[in-house]
């Protein structure tokens, strides 16, 4: 067998290695292990043209959920970003808080797409900066925040594993004053909507221009963002509101639209929890109410103006109860008994992907997988060290080997 030396010369001996090719079917997770095999193990696996084979061969699996803690009222961020596996040896409450400590400073997460995570500096910072990095091998790149950048802002990251090819998208709410939509200071765009209503404006930063561009288009909507913030699924982001929308953002085209929930709100007798997520490649709402835990799937990507929401799982709170009798007591009571005014729901999902959820019940937090119907006790919410009042935000995660520093 060749020897394989590192650099473009060796790829195509290293294509023809039968190593090569048995380990780009592997997923990420035990490969990181594997690299301390050998030398040469090393060099195949974090060789360019493997990591582009093991893309394809292999599919990203869920390996845990990042939970970043709100901020405060004086809003300043918290310094508290807890990582939690979905699956823990001797099945132990496991969470990690020194994840993102390779990065230069105490950072934010925005986003997670693809194995691949924006943070942000944690404010107030003299010189704000927005970072993408991959934990699994600790590598990241750095660039400016986008101006006026504030807590509240939403950016999320558009990666489709080329390196040196990605988007960010910031998404801002603003409110319509005396008819006029007033976006930044000295910029007015006329508008025939009623005073005291809202809008969302985009700004898009490409790495192929590495500038930071407003968009014309904007979303009316009344509604804040909530919990996963934005889910990116086939070129589009999703972001779930605090009422029955989801805003949609194509982003070739550069196009919003508003979709609606499966089941409004004003059809529950008490207020139900949602999140949103991806599943097999399609967008998937994720209910928590006095009838149960109900996941749906969006049928059609391609066309929104005629898509379709369809029912693919149902497990009662009866069912979760009888799963952990000693943890979970009275859950329907409780969860029947959510106003709107409560802003600690007994029951809420706070994030999903590949058909696992995490999911909070009073002060725990379970991991409930939706192809088997199993709940799996994860943490207390209480070992995340939650700083804040306001509610965290959830990031699903896999691990990748993609190196963001290649050119």
């Amino acid at each position: 067998m060749k020897m394989i030396k590192l650099g473009n010369e060796s790829e195509e001996c290293l294509n023809s290695d039968i190593i090569f090719d048995i380990l780009s079917r592997i997923p990420a997770k035990p490969l990181l292990g594997m690299k301390c095999i050998s030398r040469r193990w090393q060099t195949i696996i974090s060789n360019r043209s493997f990591i582009k084979s093991q893309l394809q061969n292999a599919d990203l699996v869920l390996d845990g959920f990042i939970v970043q803690d709100g901020y405060m009222l004086s809003r300043q961020d918290v310094k508290t970003v807890s990582y939690i596996p979905v699956q823990s040896k001797n099945e132990a409450p496991v969470v990690h808080q020194k994840v993102f400590s390779f990065l230069p400073e105490q950072v934010v997460v925005l986003a997670s797409c693809k194995g691949i995570v924006c943070c942000r500096s944690r404010f107030p910072s003299p010189d704000p900066t927005v970072y993408l990095c991959n934990p699994s091998i600790r590598e990241w790149i750095q660039l400016k925040c986008p101006i006026r950048c504030d807590v509240t802002d939403s950016i999320a990251l558009v990666f489709d594993f080329e390196p040196s090819k990605f988007k960010l998208v910031r998404v801002k709410r603003f409110e319509k004053i005396n008819h006029q939509e007033v976006w930044e200071e000295g910029e007015e765009l006329e508008s025939e909507s009623e005073e005291g209503s809202f809008f969302f404006t985009f700004e898009l930063y490409s790495s192929e221009t590495k500038t930071w561009r407003k968009l014309e288009e904007t979303c009316d909507c009344n509604h804040g963002l909530i919990k996963n913030k934005a889910v990116y699924i086939g070129g589009v982001l999703h972001w779930l509101t605090e009422g029955d929308k989801i805003i949609t953002f194509n982003v070739e085209k550069e196009l919003c639209l508003l979709i609606s929930v499966p089941v409004p709100a004003s059809e529950f007798r008490s207020v139900p929890e949602a999140c949103i997520g991806e599943h097999e490649g399609k967008l998937h709402y994720v209910q928590v109410s006095e009838k149960g835990l109900h996941v749906w799937y969006l049928d059609s990507l391609e066309d929104y103006f005629e898509f379709k929401w369809k029912l693919k799982h149902y497990k009662s709170l009866e069912d979760f109860e009888l799963e952990h009798p000693r943890r979970l007591v009275n859950l329907k009571k409780r969860v029947s008994e959510r106003v709107i005014m409560d802003t600690n729901p007994w029951m809420s999902p706070l994030g999903f992907q590949d058909g696992k959820s995490l999911i909070k019940v009073s002060s725990e937090l379970y991991i409930y997988d939706m192809k088997s119907g199993k709940t799996t006790h994860a943490c207390s919410f209480l070992q995340l060290n939650p700083q804040s009042m306001s509610p965290c935000t959830v990031f699903p995660h896999s691990l990748t080997l993609v190196s963001l520093n290649d050119a």
